[in-house]
């Protein structure tokens, strides 16, 4: 199977998981995959659980469109976060329920929107920035996406929904769904008194484990 087979075929299996698992309804949603100098991104107008491999759209680094039917009209902001994250190679965009529904909260903190409930949460997004609304396809996101994207894998966009970047596609999906998860939770503790992780606690789960010396 050559490369570009290989790649379109693992996009359309993340497409199929997430919308079957109820992470995208109806046409949205979008995912991309860098190789080489181009991007594979999912068309506009796409339902992620129909969409084909041969229906792909291809960009280049800069978001023009090379090859394939019309990208997705937010695939820009998907070559903004490969371009300012060059470790990373695939992004996931979703309307998620719990994720999309937290983007509406007013009062969050805009540079840590969700608090660290979870050691897995700490782990797999760490600190969530939620980027002013701006509506679906505005170029005018560019600038907050690209300033947010360098210091964070996943950001959040307000009255919208989560965009998680990760090495690759599987690394992305599981942002995505601790994400997910732990916007479930947050919504669930809503006007109960909670308990986040430290900034101590947080910050030991990206240090490397102390070094025991053997007697």
């Amino acid at each position: 199977m050559s490369t570009d087979r290989l790649h379109r075929e693992r996009v359309i299996a993340a497409a199929r998981s997430l919308y079957d698992r109820g992470f995208t309804h109806g046409r949205t949603g979008n995912i991309s995959v860098r190789y080489g100098e181009q991007i594979l991104v999912t068309p506009t107008g796409a339902c992620l659980g129909t969409v084909r491999p041969g229906d792909l759209s291809v960009i280049d680094a800069d978001g023009n469109h090379l090859a394939g039917p019309p990208p997705s009209k937010e695939a820009f902001f998907h070559a903004i976060v490969l371009r300012e994250r060059p470790s990373d190679n695939a992004v996931v965009h979703t309307h998620s329920t719990h994720s999309a529904a937290v983007s509406c909260l007013d009062g969050l903190d805009p540079d840590d929107a969700i608090p660290p409930l979870t050691a897995y949460f700490a782990m797999r997004v760490g600190r969530l920035p939620l980027l002013p609304y701006h509506p679906p396809g505005d170029p005018g996101v560019a600038e907050p996406i690209a300033r947010a994207a360098v210091g964070h894998p996943a950001l959040l966009l307000a009255n919208h929904g989560p965009v998680v970047a990760g090495t690759n596609l599987d690394t992305a999906l599981d942002a995505l769904e601790e994400l997910e998860h732990t916007a479930e939770i947050f919504l669930l503790l809503r006007g109960l008194s909670s308990r986040p992780l430290t900034d101590r606690q947080r910050d030991a789960l990206h240090s490397p484990p102390a070094r025991r010396d053997t007697p």
